[in-house]
Formats: structure tokens, sequence, C-alpha cells
């Protein structure tokens, strides 16, 4: 009977399978995320490496420090700090200075983390948010990007998402793949991007509905306006990637049902469309992944499937 009844366990959502536990989760993300990582470090150098390690330790102690002093639960061996510490630092150029991730960090985890519940209570993605202040405190900083080691000797390169504006000729679709261009730190190797989120795909830790159609609504609207080169580039290039498959992905500002995940996906495609042909900014992944993260509980409002039995409230 004590065997039954260690084994009839009623628990609210969500529930643990198969040892998957949050831990877990973190570990393969960060995993996913490590490709980029590289990537950044043998195009940007040791400045890279710097940052990613600031950037991380800053948001793991930051988290320990607020919990330790608001006598809560240590959760910062979990290592959902280090996947917000991670995200941060692939957002910023790697020429920033090493008060940037800092700032990031610690508004990140203290603010929109923490003050709002922790884990699980956030209404929008940590890094993101972070990234959105800094670029909007520190626009020169956040705009100032560096040249690859193995680009023509410069102090700064203009990102392809500006190139293609003025002439997608000058863009390459290889030189895009491999990332030997332009841009914050994380996010010019589109290849590492794509095995990584292929990796999250396949391991059942990202939900493949919100990355396809967010990259495949962006693809098409981007092909309505200017032909299939120009939309290939496009995915391509910035931030989308690495939004779609690692920060749109997130999973307590996605909506919970099948539909909603499309509408969200769909939602960030023609956002990020929407701000990078019609704006007065070449970017706009972040932004729209915002901009969804605040629409997600309307979207499963409108998209949850009604409980066996519901009867319908009048008046």
């Amino acid at each position: 009977m004590q065997q039954m009844q260690k084994k009839l366990i009623i628990a609210s959502s969500p529930h643990i399978r198969d040892s998957v536990t949050t831990r877990r989760i973190m570990q393969e993300v960060c995993l996913a995320l490590a490709p980029a990582g590289i990537a950044g470090i043998v195009y940007f150098g040791v400045d890279a490496l710097k940052l990613i390690l600031i950037s991380v330790c800053t948001c793991v102690l930051t988290e320990y420090l607020y919990q330790r002093l608001m006598n809560q639960k240590v959760t910062a061996g979990d290592w959902s700090a280090v996947v917000t510490g991670l995200l941060i630092a692939y957002n910023v150029p790697a020429s920033a200075p090493w008060w940037i991730p800092v700032v990031g960090g610690v508004f990140a985890i203290l603010l929109v983390k923490q003050l709002f519940g922790g884990i699980g209570s956030n209404f929008a993605n940590p890094a993101l948010t972070a990234r959105a202040v800094l670029f909007i405190s520190w626009g020169s900083i956040m705009g100032s990007y560096p040249v690859t080691r193995y680009m023509e000797d410069a102090v700064s390169s203009a990102t392809p998402l500006a190139l293609l504006q003025q002439d997608p000729s000058q863009v390459s679709v290889w030189t895009l793949l491999i990332g030997n261009h332009g841009g914050v730190l994380g996010e010019t190797c589109a290849i590492a991007l794509i095995l990584g989120g292929v990796y999250l795909i396949i391991r059942g830790i990202a939900d493949w509905r919100i990355p396809v159609s967010f990259i495949c609504t962006a693809f098409v609207c981007f092909l309505l306006q200017g032909g299939f080169d120009l939309a290939l580039k496009e995915v391509l290039a910035g931030g989308l990637l690495l939004g779609a498959f690692f920060m749109a992905t997130d999973y307590v500002t996605t909506p919970t049902s099948v539909p909603g995940r499309f509408i969200m996906g769909a939602g960030c495609g023609l956002l990020l469309f929407l701000i990078r042909a019609f704006a007065n900014y070449p970017e706009g992944c972040s932004f729209a992944i915002l901009f969804m993260n605040v629409m997600t509980p309307m979207i499963d409002r409108f998209t949850m499937p009604k409980y066996f039995g519901e009867v319908k409230k009048h008046g």
C-alpha cells in the first residue's frame, strides 16, 4: 500500500518527466549555444571570451546574492542564469566595454526575472529586455560593430542588414553562413545558430512550431518585397536565427497551445519584417519578440482548448 501511495502523487503542472529538470533543460540550451559562442571567439578573439565570462558570472552572482538577501531558496545552480548570461553576451558587440554585460545582467536577473517572482514568472525574456534597454541607453556602443580578425583592417564594419538596405548584392550568402562579418558577438555565424537550433528541436527542448513559423513568415514577407535572394539573406543576417531558436522559444513567455505557438512565430516574423522594411532601424528581432511576449496571455486566452464539460458564462 505504501508503495502504491508513493506512485500516486498528485501535483500541479508542469510535471517533471523522465528526469527532465530545469537544470537539465538549461544545460542542453547551453550546449546548443556553444557553437555560436565558439564562432564568436574565433572571429572576435579574447574580447568575446571576456564578455561571455563577465556576463555569465554577473547573472549567476546577481541571482545568488538576491536570493540570499531575500532569504529565498537559492536556484542559481539550475543554469537558467547561465543561459541568460550567454544570451546577453551574444547580443552585444565584442568591442563593448566590460560594464555593458554587467548592467545588462543585473537588469535582466534583478528587474525582469527575480522581482517578478523568479524563473517561470517573468513576463518577457530577460536577455531580450536587457538588450533593448542597453540599445536604447547606449546606442552608440551597441551599434558599433568591430571587424572580425579575418576581415580587412578597419575600426568598425557595417552589418549585413545595413548593407542589404543599400544593395543586397554587396552581401554574400556564404559570408552570412560562416559569420565573417560585422555584428554582435553571437549572431554572425548562421551555421552555428542553425546547428544549435536543430539540436534543441531534435532533443525536444524547443518546439519547432515557433522558429519554423517565425523564419517562414519573415522569408515570405521579404520574398514578396524583393525576391528570393533578398529573403534568404534577410533570414541569415542579423539576430533572426538567434532570436527564433533561442529566445522566441522561451517556455515562460510563449503561448502554451499549438495554434498559439504558430501565431507567436508568425507574429514575430511579420513584426520583424515591418521594422526592418519600413522603420528607421535595420534590425527588429528583439522588439518583435518582446511585443509578442506581451501578447502571449491574450493569445493563450483565445487559443486554449475548452475544458470538457465547461459551461460558457453568459452576461
